[in-house]
């Protein structure tokens, strides 16, 4: 019998269902895996071996491919997680084959203000410990490989500094003649460490480094952790490893891995990484966890890779996309999908009634800070004026690729039944199917209205497509995303992006890469304070990236920093151990 999640914690009530976890063996034989493509670490987690696997499954058809995204979420989420895994839940109980694949957290929100990721209440993703603290490693390979690429970059510039091209030869070096002031990449942690995002290097001697200007980049936002979201196998990665640009030359040539003679070494660290990782939600259902969260800094979708076994191996692969719509569903969209070469059959768009009265007009929520009890008192009319705004904008974004999204009222039991007619009746106005789902309280059961609603819309034919194609000008394509996507008005650029933006549409390797935007998470603008969805406002570029190993330029656009900060009262305060057991608590 399960845990109730109104008197229990989420990590206790994950602990409690350990007890009664399938083996990794089991899982593998439910899904059809051999035992050679089986990986285990330990009992309860495993690695699948991609590239056996889909030697064997290759002429298998695919099943059903859903996306799960949100409308812009509070500060505190909106339950997205817990909603992959419980219409993967929901969607067991309907006797489908379904297999569910998100993203693995990152140690920086786990023990900061978000938490794990891992679900909650009685939809979660298990066992919860290893997948809150490291898993199987491949986030530890992605630093260690993006690290080593910057030690690659900053010896060279320290041996070019301090030899001339005669004793640069006596080593079998050639002069790349690397700018110190455009080096591209910065250093990567797994943590929120605002006090690392700038700094100076090399203090000292000759023998202590170049002195310059660097950084800290939180490790889920590296060019590798969007490569491995990607990639579609190790060749793949190889070769786009090769391509990844550290720095620019003093010409304005660019200074590659390759260039760098790293490449081979940092998609060494990457071997095992490159497999999918196997979990399970709290029923018992199979869940590929494989590359990292941030849609507002990074691609922030679970990787091509497990999507690929997934839809192989099951009916219904279910997976889901980092933050609102706006930014995480438009990256599967125009991004993934292209990639993969794989269309959506559904997107299921996430809704609350909270977030649809801090877009409505009540006050924000603030981590770390007791919720305002209006968020817990009827008010119809803030519901009302967020779904009009918000969520009829986001219906509206997935409709634009050609798909009729369910709308999922994910329920919490503060929500009224009056609060809840609103929303169906903004919703099903707009055409969309609404689907009322209790799966953090009741799990699979609570998620049926839900699974019905996906089976159906999964069935019905849609007409997907992209919003640019490769061949449209970098600038024209940031201006449809921001005014298609976000509601802007148009784009404004400071005098270094439209310098760079300029650039790259001259240069024919860049030019036709895809656009990954970097923007708040907050708001459909890149002001994290305006709700709702705005009008008469225009999207700020103040940078732009290249990530030419993943395949895509990246602006970066308002104030949002690659580094997040640690708040006041950090979620680590709560973590412990029990000396006795070994067993961790305080996760959520």
């Amino acid at each position: 019998m399960a845990l109730d999640p109104t008197k229990h914690a989420d990590w206790e009530i994950a602990e409690d269902a350990e007890t009664r976890m399938k083996t990794v063996y089991q899982l593998a034989e439910e899904l059809g895996l051999e035992k050679e493509e089986l990986l285990p670490h330990g009992h309860y987690v495993a690695k699948i071996d991609f590239n056996r696997a889909m030697k064997r499954l290759e002429g298998q058809a695919d099943g059903k491919y859903v996306d799960v995204t949100a409308i812009t979420p509070t500060p505190l989420g909106e339950g997205k997680s817990t909603t992959t895994m419980g219409l993967v839940q929901g969607l067991g109980k309907r006797d489908k084959k379904v297999i569910g694949a998100i993203r693995q957290p990152s140690g920086g929100p786990t023990m900061n203000i978000k938490g794990s990721a891992a679900g909650g209440g009685l939809s979660q993703c298990i066992p919860l410990t290893p997948f809150s603290l490291g898993l199987t490693g491949d986030i530890n390979a992605i630093m260690n490989a993006h690290n080593l690429g910057m030690v690659a970059l900053t010896s060279r510039l320290q041996h070019e500094f301090n030899y001339n091209d005669e004793q640069l030869a006596k080593r079998n070096l050639k002069r790349l003649d690397i700018d110190p002031n455009r080096v591209e990449s910065k250093w990567i942690i797994d943590f929120c460490a605002q006090a690392l995002r700038e700094m100076v290097i090399g203090i000292g001697g000759k023998m202590d480094g170049f002195m310059m200007s660097s950084g800290f980049a939180i490790a889920v936002s590296s060019e590798i952790m969007a490569i491995l979201s990607v990639a579609k196998d190790l060749k793949d990665m190889r070769e786009r490893m090769g391509r990844i640009v550290l720095a620019y030359a003093k010409s304005g040539k660019p200074v590659t891995a390759a260039d760098l003679e790293v490449d081979g070494a940092m998609t060494a660290w990457m071997v095992d990484a490159i497999n999918p990782n196997l979990m399970q939600t709290i029923e018992g259902q199979p869940v590929l966890v494989h590359a990292g969260p941030f849609a507002n800094i990074a691609i922030g979708q679970s990787s091509i890779i497990a999507d690929r076994i997934g839809l192989k191996l099951g009916d219904y692969n279910v997976t889901e996309s980092g933050f609102g719509a706006d930014i995480g569903f438009e990256k599967f969209w125009n991004l993934k999908c292209r990639f993969s070469g794989n269309k959506p059959h559904a997107a299921v768009l996430v809704a609350t009634i909270r977030a649809l009265k801090c877009h409505g007009g009540a006050p924000v929520p603030v981590p770390g800070h007791p919720l305002d009890p209006s968020y817990n008192e009827e008010n119809v009319e803030w519901v009302v004026k967020g779904a009009e705004t918000n969520l009829l904008h986001l219906i509206n974004v997935v409709k634009k690729a050609g798909i009729n999204p369910v709308v999922c009222i994910n329920n919490f039991y503060t929500d009224t039944d009056n609060e809840v007619k609103a929303v169906r009746k903004v919703a099903e106005a707009a055409g969309a199917r609404v689907a009322l789902s209790k799966h953090w309280e009741k799990g699979g059961e609570g998620a049926l209205e839900l699974a019905d609603a996906v089976i159906d819309a999964c069935n019905e034919e849609n007409n997907f497509k992209f919003l640019y194609e490769l061949d449209t000008p970098l600038r024209t394509r940031i201006e449809l995303i921001a005014k298609e996507v976000y509601g802007a008005d148009g784009v404004d650029y400071t005098p270094d992006a439209l310098a760079k933006a300029k650039a790259m549409e001259a240069d024919p390797e860049i030019a036709k890469l895809g656009t990954c935007m970097v923007k708040t998470h907050l708001s459909l603008t890149d002001n994290p304070q305006l709700k709702g969805a705005p009008k008469d406002w225009r999207l700020s570029i103040r940078d732009i990236l290249t990530f030419k190993g993943a395949g895509f330029v990246v602006p970066i656009a308002g104030a949002v920093k690659l580094m997040p900060g640690t708040c006041s009262d950090p979620a680590f305060r709560r973590v412990d151990v029990d000396v006795e057991t070994g067993k961790v608590k305080g996760l959520f």
